[in-house]
């Protein structure tokens, strides 16, 4: 795929930029939403979607839903991104009514079982994102989306990682990520992500904690222009803690690292009792919330926004956004997928560039 956003705007007097956006899981219900998604005239509206993933797979989903969309497939060499000047006829796939499609597989994806994690799939969208990670960082894209992957397809794939987070910054070279939620009124970053709650206690250090902190202030400040981002940092135990007759992270761990954020002139507070801060931020006490654990986060957010959260990875070198959702294996097929969150997170790719300006 050859193209750049700078010199397509020759071409276009009111250019839209380019997005990466990835199949995720070919036996998920990534395929559907995506076809759903771009049938959407708000999605051409923001962007020219460079979609990532098979093109059968594609044709036999666009034939499945009845959809309208004609699949098109772009051109592929499998060899370093490059992005020589941008003619009027190389943007005619990215127009209403098509779905084009960069292919990435060397070897066309062979039969699969839908809704069931297989190494073929697996490996199929990791190659998705790494092609999409490439695109951005070459400034071919000016932000990748995510359709959601399995994390039993990767692993059966042989790549051990938890989830799209570990994986982006591994690739992108980045030392210090984060996974924020964002939905309706909340906006949450995550001092541990995808791990079982035991091991939550254990994994969480001051260092952690302060980073966290850190990663949360400065993408307010850069993605949603907060000049004095308002900090809330949820405890871990009940009542946080009780002074330490539920529990001693708070005063061990948690309250150490937010004196620390304090001190670097970080307006954080807290342990606050997670049962209460949540309701709090909601209601416009926060712009922010730092939770401790996926679960801890994720409810809330979930409960007043459900299918209408994106996931924005922060500290990368690109923009990231991705669905709220996993793979929904229990539903491929039915048509019953639900585009929105894809949307959501288009939408928040497009302001990401606009205010970061990205070409």
């Amino acid at each position: 795929m050859k193209i750049n956003n700078r010199q397509s705007a020759i071409n276009d007097p009111s250019p839209r930029p380019y997005l990466a956006v990835t199949m995720g899981d070919p036996a998920g219900i990534g395929p559907e939403v995506v076809v759903k998604a771009l049938a959407s005239p708000l999605v051409w509206r923001l962007c020219r979607p460079i979609v990532i993933g098979s093109v059968p797979v594609f044709q036999r989903e666009t034939r499945r839903l009845s959809s309208s969309l004609k699949v098109v497939p772009l051109p592929w060499d499998h060899g370093p991104v490059a992005a020589p000047s941008h003619g009027a006829k190389e943007s005619q796939p990215f127009r209403r009514g098509h779905l084009p499609v960069l292919d990435p597989l060397q070897t066309p994806l062979g039969r699969f079982r839908s809704g069931r994690a297989a190494r073929a799939t697996g490996a199929a969208s990791i190659a998705f994102i790494q092609t999409a990670v490439r695109l951005a960082q070459a400034g071919c894209a000016s932000a990748v989306v995510t359709a959601p992957i399995n994390k039993e397809a990767i692993h059966l794939a042989g790549y051990a990682y938890p989830g799209h987070t570990e994986l982006l910054a591994e690739l992108t070279g980045s030392k210090r990520v984060g996974m924020m939620l964002v939905g309706g009124p909340l906006k949450i970053l995550f001092v541990t992500t995808h791990l079982p709650l035991q091991q939550v206690p254990r994994t969480l250090t001051i260092q952690r904690v302060v980073t966290a902190i850190q990663l949360a202030h400065q993408a307010m400040k850069d993605d949603f222009q907060v000049a004095r981002p308002r900090i809330g940092v949820a405890a871990l135990n009940p009542h946080a803690g009780e002074r330490g007759v539920l529990g001693h992270e708070e005063q061990e761990v948690i309250a150490p690292a937010v004196r620390l954020a304090r001190r670097s002139r970080i307006q954080a507070t807290g342990p606050l009792p997670a049962d209460t801060l949540f309701g709090t931020a909601v209601r416009g006490a926060y712009d922010v919330v730092v939770a401790m654990y996926h679960d801890q986060g994720l409810i809330p957010l979930k409960t007043v926004a459900f299918g209408r959260c994106v996931n924005l990875t922060v500290g990368l070198p690109i923009i990231r956004t991705s669905v709220d959702h996993g793979t929904a294996y229990d539903i491929v097929g039915t048509g019953q997928a639900d585009p929105h969150s894809l949307l959501e997170a288009i939408k928040l790719a497009r302001q990401l560039i606009d205010a970061r300006g990205v070409d």
